[in-house]
């Protein structure tokens, strides 16, 4: 089968086309050709070799798509060739609590990932996809989709009336978006471009900053709001970011931390206080569980939410596909087709 490694992960120019004998299904486990896989930030900080401990050089990544299975291994049921699927990429953690159990078997990092014409998953990981839905609706779900539930449903208990708070317009903010207006909340979107946040009110958000205009981003919303401020903030950007973020929660609001595409803070937080003042709730997240997964796959097709997909690659340009996510001018996911 034809399949792409990540190198010696010193930046995207590392990933390498290979070819490798097709997997077999072992005990309770599925193979699955991969249809449309989508790229995350993580995929980028892995190919820079920063994303933890740089990973074995033959390691295929990618953490997120939808496929057709292809073989079932003994001791499988409720699947069967033909299926359309999907799977959260840490495959043990099918519900419940989070627990660093999860950490274990991480597609794309700990176990081979998607970016490759099979990928073996356990059959207990896996979500049957409805066929109401095309597979630009699914591809993201398992990640970046999933990551947003977590952070609006799941974490931050959202309400219709609510005020959700996105920092940037990357996959998991504009699906955070997409889901808090599912459910009857406001969002308001920050950017450093305008056409950026003139798609992002297409969408559906009341509210968007340019934060390039508006450093001081967090007393613009506040001034928006008549500082009432965010009650969930989609605290995407990380500790760069995660003071102004304090400083844009409402009273009672929770904070939802998730990745550092902002980079790293400066200084401390000189508004630590404000956790106190305001009675705020920081929680970070990992994904979510493939019980969330069912749950998200559900609000989906009932509210038929459609993705934004920026870009389609071919399979052969898996290259490009990741210098374009790299150069963060897309709105929404980046995708890679392999049929």
């Amino acid at each position: 089968m034809k399949a792409y490694q990540v190198g010696e992960q010193g930046g995207v120019e590392s990933l390498t086309a290979t070819t490798r004998p097709d997997p077999v299904a072992a005990f309770g486990q599925v193979v699955v050709a991969p249809r449309l896989v989508s790229l995350n930030n993580r995929d980028i900080q892995i190919m820079r070799g920063i994303y933890g401990a740089k990973k074995p050089a033959e390691r295929t990544p990618v953490s997120e798509g939808v496929g057709t299975v292809v073989s079932v291994g003994d001791g499988v049921s409720g699947f069967s060739v033909g299926d359309r699927v999907i799977a959260p990429h840490f495959v043990n953690w099918t519900g419940g609590d989070f627990g660093y159990h999860a950490f274990a078997h991480d597609l794309g990092v700990t176990h081979d990932g998607w970016l490759a014409e099979r990928v073996v998953v356990p059959a207990a990981a896996l979500v049957r996809v409805p066929d109401a839905l095309s597979d630009r609706q699914v591809a993201a779900l398992p990640s970046a989709a999933l990551t947003a539930w977590n952070a609006v449903v799941e974490v931050g208990k959202v309400k219709a009336g609510d005020l959700v708070l996105t920092l940037g317009t990357g996959g998991v903010s504009i699906f955070a978006l997409q889901i808090a207006k599912a459910n009857g909340a406001r969002v308001a979107t920050t950017s450093s471009s305008d056409d950026k946040l003139a798609l992002a009110r297409e969408l559906g958000a009341d509210i968007t900053i340019n934060y390039r205009t508006h450093p001081e981003w967090a007393a613009e919303l506040m001034t928006a709001t008549g500082h009432a401020g965010a009650d969930i903030v989609v605290e995407t950007g990380g500790q760069a970011t995660l003071g102004q973020s304090l400083a844009a929660a409402a009273v009672n609001g929770r904070i939802v931390i998730i990745g550092v595409t902002a980079g790293q803070a400066s200084d401390g937080l000189p508004n630590y206080g404000t956790i106190l003042g305001k009675n705020l709730t920081l929680r970070g997240i990992t994904e979510g569980s493939r019980a969330m997964l069912v749950r998200l796959l559900r609000a989906v097709e009932a509210n038929r939410i459609e993705p934004v997909v920026n870009k389609v690659f071919a399979f052969d340009q898996a290259r490009e596909a990741y210098a374009y996510l790299a150069a963060a001018e897309h709105v929404g996911k980046v995708m890679i087709e392999l049929r």
